[in-house]
């Protein structure tokens, strides 16, 4: 056996140990900032430097391209060239790789179109079009959620009725999930859950194909494995079954992807799956100071559901907590910025070594407009991706079709795009003709002579045609694919388009599609044997994060989600309110407290140096001014590390939420104790003739967020926030059967609590 490597010396004892341990089911639990990205690694050099593996034998499952990029470049400076050849990336990227190779096995061709979020749901509204259902009414993202979920755990459309039909649309979902299969398959596509799921079909028709990728993959490895769903449990477990070398890298603590399907039962049940599995805690912190690190504990030992672990660190005490108490959200961003100006100047701080985390994206606003007026530069991450803007959809729609001309998603969304007088009745027609022939638009249009169609639109139809099928060969004789993409602009008369609106917008969405022919200029010089279906694919899947620039002189604004993984010297975790962080109830289902709890310990956990806590008394919503309760979790963190801007301890109560401080109301339900001194609710004597009752005290009142009520119109549903006090009480109430938001004044709305 060859010489253990120098690195090896680079680790700790409990990191040593998991990098040696190369047989068999391994998990390791790391805690945050405890180098699992290191151990990772090391752990893949140490496998091909012992001679264990050939690259190529191993797969390493990662939830970012950046994440992805990164270990490999690490593995290049450890062990050279070789590990050019190891297959690794995100779950999507590597199976969407193997379905390309497979695709034929399953129905679909090699070419086979990825559809995101916005194809997906423009296919959903076509359907709920089809079968005369109004998007307005039944809207296509809550369908597209609700089969996302479907898939995500397995049930596929002839089992989805049985499970799930408990309300009309329910029925709605069911008839639409499975004419939406059958549209993807027809339009040679897959969405992002296809990605996962397909795998599973391939592997459980066709064990042959299973075998090869087993003996292909003789050791797996998966980063961040408590944020697995049920689909990449499955697909991971099959491949593993063979040789069982799954080693598996996560933190039960930093579980917070739930609402995409995560099970964190994947990781905690581990030793279940497999029993002669080895458990090996990775526990020493190199990231952030002993008071963050005591923060971080305090709040995650409140949680039942966890590994046992018990983080520590020998980097210094450092700062406490600074919690500032502000009175609405422009007096927090106001006094974000001059406590960012403060420290770049005080400790010499550059501009990207602060972040902003929140809870939600909205949030973001009124920190660009107060950044912006005092010259702050920021990068926002998780706005609008630079790939979902209409004109970049627009093209790549173009280029999707010359390798994929049967995708009538796309087809349908550029057919007329510029107006080339194919109108509506025209388009309305042609698809007619398609659905009751059973093809695909693309061959309609080929035929078009056979359709009784008004004559210019015919016309325009052929000349479609044959620029589609010019720029198809172009392609096949070996065109560089920037040169096909300008004569695409050029032909299409796209870019002549916007340049004789000559609008601001016009010329910014030109600018836009000029930054794409420099990506895929780029792309085709930096990647040997670059093809259009490569370039598409990669594009298809690049997430938030990896478009984070961790060098761009810039604070980093982000929701705590778009953070995970990441770290700053500095960072200012805002808007701790009651329903906001942790979130209230949305779409009537209940917050998991405990997975908020966890986004909290991952918030923490990014800082290195400094951190801030930051909550509102106030804050405007749905155009009104509410008061706000600092969240619970101001009350849980140790009171030790945490101080006011004055340098005195917080005052927490801890008991807030506990039974002895909560009350039941007329439904049954339990609510909290409200703690403002100014009261919320105006005094008014009750008499027999006056129907109009106010309440001295707010747990006398029935009507508080979470309170299921009936309304003689609108039917039952869920209270989900109210504003207001006394006459001008207002309630927004959720209604599930229309799914519907109505805002109504309590004073009139003539509401029944229901339990």
């Amino acid at each position: 056996m060859p010489k253990e490597p120098d690195f090896i010396h680079d680790l700790n004892e409990q990191q040593k140990r998991a990098v040696r341990h190369t047989e068999g089911p391994l998990l390791i639990v790391a805690g945050a900032g405890s180098g699992k990205t290191r151990v990772l690694t090391y752990r893949i050099a140490y496998l091909i430097q012992q001679q264990k593996a050939a690259p190529d034998d191993i797969l390493a499952l990662t939830f970012t391209n950046k994440a992805a990029k990164e270990m490999k470049e690490r593995i290049q400076q450890l062990i050279g060239d070789e590990a050019r050849k190891l297959w690794m990336g995100t779950f999507h990227s590597v199976f969407s790789k193997i379905l390309r190779f497979e695709a034929e096995k399953i129905g679909f061709t090699s070419n086979y179109s990825i559809y995101d979020m916005e194809d997906s749901k423009n296919a959903i509204k076509q359907l709920l079009r089809e079968n005369n259902y109004d998007p307005k009414e039944i809207r296509p993202r809550t369908i597209q959620r609700l089969i996302s979920d479907a898939k995500n755990e397995l049930i596929y459309p002839d089992h989805y009725q049985e499970k799930f039909v408990h309300s009309t649309l329910d029925d709605i979902t069911a008839k639409i999930y499975g004419q939406y299969v059958e549209r993807l398959k027809h339009n040679n596509a897959m969405d992002f859950d296809d990605l996962l799921v397909k795998p599973i079909e391939l592997f459980q028709k066709n064990e042959d194909v299973l075998e090869k990728y087993q003996d292909r993959f003789k050791y797996i490895l998966i980063d961040e494995y408590q944020d697995t769903n049920h689909a990449q449990y499955k697909v991971t477990n099959m491949l593993a079954e063979k040789y069982k070398n799954l080693c598996v890298v996560g933190d039960d603590a930093q579980s917070i992807y739930s609402f995409r399907g995560a099970d964190i039962h994947n990781i905690l049940d581990f030793k279940n799956d497999y029993e002669d599995a080895v458990e090996i805690p990775l526990e020493q912190n190199y990231r952030s100071t002993q008071a963050i690190l005591k923060a971080a504990d305090s709040i995650i030992k409140n949680n039942e559901s966890q590994l046992d672990k018990t983080l520590w660190t020998d980097n210094d005490m450092g700062d406490t907590i600074t919690v500032l108490d502000n009175y609405d959200e422009r007096d927090e961003a106001n006094r974000v910025a001059n406590y960012i100006k403060e420290l770049k100047a005080r400790k010499g701080y550059d501009y990207n070594d602060f972040a902003i985390l929140y809870r939600t994206n909205y949030q973001s606003r009124v920190y660009e407009e107060t950044f912006r007026r005092k010259g702050i530069p920021y990068q926002l991450v998780g706005g609008l991706s630079f790939y979902q803007r209409k004109e970049i959809k627009d093209v790549l729609a173009y280029l999707t079709l010359l390798i994929n001309p049967d995708d009538d998603t796309n087809l349908v969304r550029i057919i007329n795009e510029p107006s080339r007088g194919i109108g509506n009745k025209s388009l309305h027609d042609l698809m007619a003709r398609a659905r009751s022939t059973n093809q695909s638009l693309w061959q309609v249009l080929k035929n078009v002579d056979q359709i009784d169609l008004y004559k210019p639109a015919e016309n325009s139809v052929k000349d479609f045609v044959a620029m589609i099928n010019e720029l198809k060969n172009d392609l096949k004789n070996n065109e560089k694919l920037i040169n096909v993409t300008k004569k695409l602009l050029e032909k299409s008369g796209y870019m002549k388009s916007l340049v004789e609106e000559n609008s601001p917008k016009s010329m910014t969405r030109r600018e836009n599609i000029l930054e794409l022919e420099n990506a895929i200029s780029y792309f085709e010089k930096n990647n040997n044997n670059a093809s259009l279906s490569s370039f598409l694919q990669e594009i298809s899947l690049i997430t938030d994060t990896d478009k984070y620039d961790e060098e761009k002189p810039a604070v980093t604004m982000m929701t705590v989600h778009a953070a995970k993984g990441l770290e700053f010297p500095a960072v200012f975790v805002v808007g701790l309110e009651e329903e906001l962080f942790p979130v209230g109830s949305r779409n009537n289902e209940e917050v998991n407290i405990e997975e908020e709890r966890r986004l909290f310990y991952v918030a923490i956990t990014r800082a290195q140096e400094v951190l801030f806590f930051s909550h509102c008394r106030s804050r405007y919503k749905y155009g009104e001014e509410q008061r706000k309760r600092r969240s619970r979790f101001l009350d849980e963190v140790s009171s030790d590390v945490v101080r006011t801007e004055t340098g005195s301890s917080i005052k927490q109560d801890k008991d807030r939420f506990s039974e002895k401080n909560s009350s039941s109301s007329q439904n049954g339900d339990t609510r909290i104790e409200y703690d403002w001194k100014k009261p919320l609710y105006k005094k008014k004597n009750r008499s027999s003739n006056n129907t109009q009752v106010y309440y001295d005290n707010p747990d006398e009142d029935p009507f508080q967020v979470g309170a299921k009520v009936e309304h003689n119109i609108f039917g039952q549903g869920k209270i989900i926030s109210r504003s207001g006090e006394g006459e001008k009480t207002k309630v927004v109430i959720y209604f599930k059967e229309r799914q519907q938001r109505k805002t109504l004044m309590l004073r009139v709305a003539k509401l029944r609590v229901i339990g």
